[in-house]
């Protein structure tokens, strides 16, 4: 391989889409700096190498920098995005943007994208089914909304700046990993630079180069695929008047042939829509603009004025390894598992993976737990890959039904729908993500009517002085620490076994009361709605431990051995079935 600077090759379209146009969007551009390896000659060992610079890498990064985690991040390119400025992912969940405000980058996000709660879908003229978020659950007990609609590319800006901020992590533009060896000692990385080639060793090395994983490959990762003839065009378009700011599907669309077609409002005022074109059609033909220009006139009338921002055909597939580990290497995001884009399960799923692994990568560091918590990872990440696949291949059976049975059932719900709202479940143009729960992780203790496995929503409380605070506001305080929440009033036993755990382990403990109960402890909330203890999945006397990334990893009625023993196991301390 050649050192010099012309062996560089510009990257490729890495996307996914053909034959892409429009007037595009303007990305940034980061500079390449020459890495300090290139003059010293010497190979460097790092605690954490990150490869790959999308939204999770980035996400993954700003996670470590936030918990003073050294680390280097190197990509192919020099920008965020893809090479043809496409807008790719938009949909960003509840839990993604609790993720994004312990980063510190929520309310940039806020401020740039487009809130919505509202949902409707359309058969031919009919509207059979709605909902409204805001209504289902407790999705408006959290700081953040259900969602946020933004193009990725913004998200992986904001990361950059934010990462920028907080230091500790080298960002590495222009750096194309080309050779990969591990042993037991480390990993050995070879990377391609227009100023030269050089060597970069690891004790972690994380692949988030998505779908096309070069990692993947020279691993040999064995892995589940799925492909079909289902084809679809993305048009990102502006409009002189503008649709509500609604979620709006048609599974049978009289101004697209009787298919499918999404509608979401974005930010700049842009709008996504995805038709779904005949099976196998040829891309280049359904991406030319005269071909768009027609599509969007059939549905928004002859006389409306479109900018054609973007439009990219694509073909999906669903792909899940069977392990997300492999030796020193963590698969994370598309290079894990790539799925439908229905329900918004892909680069939020990557967000979760990301905010997973970062906090056991810094306690595993920093010597707060031991190396076995890392395990963990593979049990929760690889769980959540394959339900969110599972969930999506059914959605893209209903979309694009086979013939005979599936298409049948597809009718006859559609039919029903129309007439019966008990129909409207079966209706399935994509089941939006939630947070994944754990049902057999390593790091979790389960115990019968538990909550372990499951997330804890960012809710509002009150603390000591009145003001208000939030789940988010705790895990910044315990600042990458096991948080121990204590519901209701506490024996001088038990105040003291907390107080030792506190003072031995990596925990931090916080006691919960209503409105007018005595206060025993220094470090205390009230919860006057019982929000924070509904969000908590416990009752009355209890507590709740709650790890760095917002997950239940246990919870009981008395402070004794079993909050002891969970403790061990969230820090991998404890090898016994949980």
């Amino acid at each position: 391989m050649s050192s010099t600077p012309q062996a560089y090759r510009e990257t490729a379209h890495t996307s996914g889409y053909q034959f892409t146009s429009g007037s595009g969007y303007e990305l940034p551009q980061y500079p390449f700096e020459p890495p300090p390896e290139l003059h010293s000659g010497t190979t460097v060992r790092h605690p954490v190498v990150i490869v790959g610079g999308g939204i999770t890498g980035l996400t993954l990064a700003c996670s470590l920098a936030r918990l003073g985690v050294r680390a280097v991040l190197i990509d192919e390119d020099n920008t965020v995005g893809v090479k043809g400025a496409s807008s790719r992912g938009i949909c960003y969940t509840q839990k993604s943007l609790e993720i994004f405000e312990r980063l510190g980058i929520y309310e940039r996000i806020a401020a740039r994208g487009v809130q919505w709660s509202v949902g409707r879908t359309f058969a031919g003229a009919d509207e059979i089914y709605s909902f409204d978020l805001r209504q289902q659950g407790n999705f408006h007990l959290s700081r953040q909304p259900p969602f946020i609609n933004i193009q990725q590319f913004y998200i992986e800006g904001f990361l950059v700046e934010r990462i920028l901020e907080l230091g500790h992590v080298e960002l590495r533009w222009k750096n194309r990993l080309v050779a990969f060896e591990q042993n037991d000692d480390c990993a050995t990385l070879t990377v391609e630079t227009p100023a030269g080639s050089y060597r970069i060793e690891a004790e972690h090395v994380i692949d988030a180069t998505g779908a096309h994983s070069p990692l993947r490959q020279w691993l040999k990762v064995p892995f589940d695929s799925r492909r079909g003839d289902d084809r679809w065009c993305i048009a990102d378009v502006r409009f002189s008047r503008h649709p509500p700011v609604e979620r709006h599907t048609w599974i049978e669309a009289p101004f697209n042939d009787n298919r499918a077609v999404w509608q979401h409002l974005m930010a700049d005022d842009v709008w996504r829509i995805d038709y779904q074109m005949a099976p196998d059609s040829d891309p280049e033909q359904v991406g030319r603009e005269s071909a768009v220009r027609e599509r969007l006139a059939r549905q928004f009338g002859p006389d409306v004025a479109v900018e054609i921002v973007w439009v990219g055909p694509y073909a999906y597939r669903s792909e899940c390894v069977h392990a997300m580990r492999h030796g020193r290497v963590f698969l994370m995001g598309d290079s894990a598992k790539v799925v439908s884009p229905f329900g918004a399960r892909g680069g939020n799923t990557g967000v979760a993976d990301a905010d997973n692994l970062a906090w056991k990568l810094a306690a595993v560091l920093r010597g707060k737990a031991d190396a076995s918590l890392l395990t963990s990872y593979n049990d929760e990440r690889l769980e959540a890959a394959q339900q969110n696949v599972c969930v999506t291949n059914r959605t893209a059976r209903f979309l694009r039904p086979a013939d005979g049975a599936e298409r049948l059932f597809r009718q006859a719900a559609i039919g029903l729908a129309r007439q019966f709202p008990f129909a409207r479940s079966l209706i399935n143009t994509g089941r939006m993500a939630v947070a994944n729960p754990y049902s057999h992780s390593s790091a979790c203790t389960y115990a019968p009517g538990g909550g372990a496995g499951l997330s804890v929503q960012n809710v509002r409380f009150a603390w000591a002085d009145g003001n208000h605070g939030c789940v988010n506001d705790l895990l910044d305080w315990a600042l990458g620490d096991l948080l121990v929440l204590v519901f209701g009033d506490v024996s001088a036993a038990a105040l003291q076994r907390l107080r030792r755990l506190c003072f031995d382990s990596p925990v931090r403990s916080v006691q919960v009361l209503g409105p007018d109960a005595p206060a025993q402890v220094l470090e205390h909330v009230r919860d006057p709605h019982g929000h924070l203890q509904g969000a908590c999945h416990v009752f009355g006397h209890a507590w709740a431990l709650v790890r760095p990334d917002g997950y239940l990893a246990a919870t009981g009625e008395s402070v004794d051995g079993h909050l002891v023993s969970a403790i061990e196991r969230s820090l991998g301390l404890r090898g016994d079935t949980p």
